[in-house]
């Protein structure tokens, strides 16, 4: 478009159009319909909370008794866990985003099975499983098996907990050291080529990666409290988040990257928040919810 010629009235007029048309843009994309798996709390059920593009909300109970929700790629299933035997077993599920068709995968008893994840093409789950042995000492492992629960196999060179997939089929997840402290780590899906991401000598847990599979959000507490902090996939530019007095834990990325939403107890009661990557706008979503994850 040539403007030389333009007069500057006509010029300025140009001008605000077009940083009100941006501007027009940017709030579109804030409005953009969302949706996320949460546990209810105190209740322990599994609901579904979704905003659409009018800002209005809706919440839908899957009826089911459970925590961790993690949701397939596809977005028509969950995996989560549910406890058995007064809460001494914890196993893997599945089920249809409305509750229906729960299918229990892990019967391992007296082993805390948690935290599943589904693989970018949804065929496998990958879990942990946490246990005392018969001398107390305790065994955080983590697991692999189809997504239908079949061919179980653990990872044996991997010792953590919470393993999420990235995009290119790689796992993160915490590695868990015997004096009680962990961190971030990465590998290959059959436990080679392990990358310790984070070097801090503290308890550091529930990575979650970006769509894109550039960055990871993390809680830790380096810093002498629970925060959510984010760094990228290599484990540079590590960059905390969150400044509260409470707990702040269990990131999720928003599908395009530009949010994430995490857990905290500024109100004294489990809450989920909602932030942009860089940690501006905190904003409430949800009152007694925990364990929450967005559908991506």
């Amino acid at each position: 478009m040539k403007t030389k010629n333009l007069k500057p009235v006509n010029l300025l007029l140009l001008l605000t159009f077009l940083l009100g048309f941006f501007a027009f843009c940017q709030e579109s994309d804030k409005s953009k319909p969302y949706t996320i798996g949460y546990t209810s709390l105190p209740s322990g059920i599994i609901e579904i909370y979704q905003k659409n593009t009018e800002g209005k909300s809706t919440i839908k109970s899957t009826n089911e008794n459970g925590g961790y929700v993690a949701w397939s790629p596809d977005g028509k299933r969950i995996a989560f866990y549910a406890k058995y035997d007064d809460k001494k077993t914890w196993s893997i599920h599945t089920m249809n985003s409305d509750g229906t068709n729960r299918k229990r995968l892990t019967h391992a008893k007296n082993k805390w099975d948690n935290a599943p994840d589904w693989s970018p093409d949804g065929t496998k789950i990958v879990f942990a499983r946490e246990y005392k042995d018969a001398e107390g000492l305790w065994h955080p492992e983590i697991w692999i098996m189809n997504s239908n629960g079949s061919e179980k196999t653990q990872i044996k060179s991997l010792k953590g907990s919470n393993p999420y997939f990235t995009p290119d089929g790689r796992i993160v997840f915490s590695w868990e050291f015997e004096d009680k402290t962990s961190a971030i780590s990465i590998a290959d899906i059959d436990g080679k080529n392990i990358i310790q991401l984070t070097h801090n000598g503290a308890k550091e847990w529930h990575p979650d990666v970006s769509a894109d599979g550039k960055q990871i959000a993390f809680m830790s507490d380096r810093d002498g409290n629970f925060e959510i902090y984010v760094m990228d996939i290599n484990g540079y530019n590590q960059k905390r988040l969150t400044y509260n007095d409470v707990r702040d834990s269990m990131p999720s990325w928003s599908p395009d990257g530009s949010q994430l939403i995490f857990i905290s107890k500024t109100d004294g009661i489990p809450t989920i928040y909602s932030m942009n990557k860089d940690g501006s706008s905190v904003k409430k979503i949800i009152s007694n919810g925990g364990q929450a994850a967005w559908f991506k």
